[in-house]
């Protein structure tokens, strides 16, 4: 996984997704600046050691962010009510609010602490 991955990946995209990528990315690191980041499954990706915390990306119209788990977008359904969803993705064409992105990045990363304490 690699930063130029994700350089090439937001480079590629026309306005308004570019702006909007990078927009998020610079957010995700401010919110935790010791993620790794890359591509996974296509995708600008965010990692936590092994685990993936969130992915980002380009749609037709606008862009989307991935919790890499379904369970976070339920586990927040009352935050997301004015966003588009899918079970595995919450779309955007304007900024996400920086507390709305800190809440679903917890959320991940509070599962990736239970999952590692059960290994």
């Amino acid at each position: 996984m690699s930063k130029l991955e994700i350089d090439q990946y937001i480079s590629a995209q026309k306005e308004p997704e570019k702006t909007l990528l990078k927009n998020m990315r610079k957010m995700i690191l401010e919110i935790e600046p010791e993620l790794k980041q890359g591509i996974s499954y296509g995708i600008p990706a965010f990692k936590l050691g092994k685990d993936v915390v969130c992915g980002i990306a380009a749609r037709r119209a606008g862009c989307s962010f991935y919790p890499f788990s379904g369970s976070v977008l339920a586990a927040l359904n009352k935050d997301l009510v004015i966003y588009k969803q899918t079970k595995s993705a919450l779309h955007f064409d304007a900024p996400l609010p920086k507390t709305l992105v800190r809440k679903l990045m917890t959320q991940r990363m509070v599962q990736i602490m239970v999952k590692r304490k059960g290994r």
